[in-house]
């Protein structure tokens, strides 16, 4: 047996562990798989998509690249477009999976499933997942948790009690480059000094409101069904008081969790003014230009935190930026934003010279061939064996 190919092996189960494969915040737990059954593989998890959308169809795309993972199950209304797209791109891929309209339906009848990926519109959320939970499956939820705090509670309530996992899609934390800043950067070596300020922003030209094709229609019966008034409502939900959150909650929930997590505090205040400046109000009931301040009290002491959101100029397009006494960094998913600008007073040039050596620091170039590896390379890199920290959910008070 060639040893070195064992070596570098990974197993199946081991692949969905590890920060590479969640490139949209992918992962589940070793052990939450033990057996096998229905004559699959041993390392193979069954998979079903509840919601086939924009974002059902991006993390059925990241999961065809994981080697194990098997759909058997998608359920979405929109059986016309949504359901037939998925399913196409699932049958090039060898996927044999059945397809639904009502998700109750599909847990009652599809018994093969280990896990359901949940990407339906917010105000779903937290009906579908907890249902999927207390089906004994496990769940990866798209964000925002819930549109609401009762909904959420909801969520982890069902979590604790069946024992099964879930996870959340703030797939910024499944990242290397922010993880590597948050605990090598920032806890570990504490390039940035004392963090005293921290800024960010989604800057975005806001597209005309989604269309349809009119023949694939959904009927009026069906959409007061599933919660919407209209066709028109049905594909803009984001911009719906009551659906959605707007991109508050679509965006920047993902960023103001950074601030969260590399600061390791919550905010103990907020501020925010708001206004929709470019869209029809009537159509588009939530701000579409957002300014808010944070206040943080850490352990390094407060940091005032500022977060923006534009509709109508992408200035800058969209990251975050925490300035300390001896660095300012500046993080974002594309790579080529990520830079730290150092402070240079004193002895501190000697320092920022050993980061480099030690390889805490790394040039641009490198940073883009690791970009540049597939995601079965990046898992060689990124492997997590240990069932995921639950800290969020025994901290969350109920």
């Amino acid at each position: 047996m060639d040893n070195r190919k064992t070596q570098t092996k990974i197993d199946r189960r081991d692949f969905l562990h590890s920060a590479a494969a969640t490139t949209a915040g992918l992962a589940f737990s070793q052990g939450a798989f033990a057996q096998a059954s229905n004559g699959k593989k041993p390392d193979d998890i069954n998979v079903a998509l509840l919601g086939a959308g924009a974002q059902g169809r991006i993390l059925v795309n990241t999961c065809l690249k994981i080697p194990g993972v098997r759909f058997k199950a998608v359920c979405d209304i929109w059986t016309a477009y949504n359901q037939k797209r998925i399913s196409r791109i699932l049958g090039k891929y060898g996927h044999e999976h059945n397809t639904y309209v009502n998700y109750q339906e599909m847990l009652d009848k599809q018994k093969d499933l280990d896990a359901v990926i949940v990407a339906t519109p917010d105000f779903w959320h937290a009906e579908h997942p907890v249902d999927c939970l207390q089906a004994g499956l496990h769940v990866y939820c798209e964000t925002a948790m819930s549109n609401k705090i009762q909904g959420a509670r909801k969520m982890v309530e069902a979590a604790k009690r069946t024992g099964r996992l879930l996870q959340i899609g703030h797939q910024r934390r499944s990242n290397p480059r922010y993880l590597h800043c948050c605990e090598k950067l920032l806890k570990n070596n504490k390039v940035l000094g004392r963090v005293a300020a921290v800024s960010g922003q989604w800057n975005r030209i806001i597209r005309e409101p989604l269309a349809w094709p009119q023949r694939a229609a959904l009927d009026q019966l069906t959409l007061e069904r599933y919660g919407y008034e209209s066709m028109a409502q049905f594909r803009n939900w984001r911009w719906y008081r009551g659906l959605g959150g707007g991109p508050v909650v679509d965006l920047g929930s993902h960023q103001i969790d950074i601030y969260n997590w590399f600061l390791d505090a919550n905010p103990s205040s907020v501020m925010a003014s708001g206004r929709t400046s470019y869209l029809d109000k009537y159509t588009h009931q939530w701000y579409d230009t957002v300014m808010a301040v944070y206040e943080y009290e850490t352990n390094s002491g407060p940091v005032s935190a500022y977060y923006q959101i534009l509709s109508g100029n992408r200035s800058d397009g969209y990251f975050e930026k925490f300035m300390g006494d001896r660095a300012t960094l500046v993080v974002s998913e594309p790579s080529y934003r990520g830079m730290i600008d150092p402070e240079l007073m004193n002895s501190d040039l000697m320092d920022w010279v050993g980061f480099v050596k030690e390889g805490r620091l790394i040039c641009p170039e490198i940073t883009q061939r690791i970009d540049e590896l597939t995601t079965e390379q990046l898992a060689e890199l990124l492997v997590v064996k240990e069932t995921p920290p639950g800290w969020r959910m025994r901290d969350l008070k109920l």
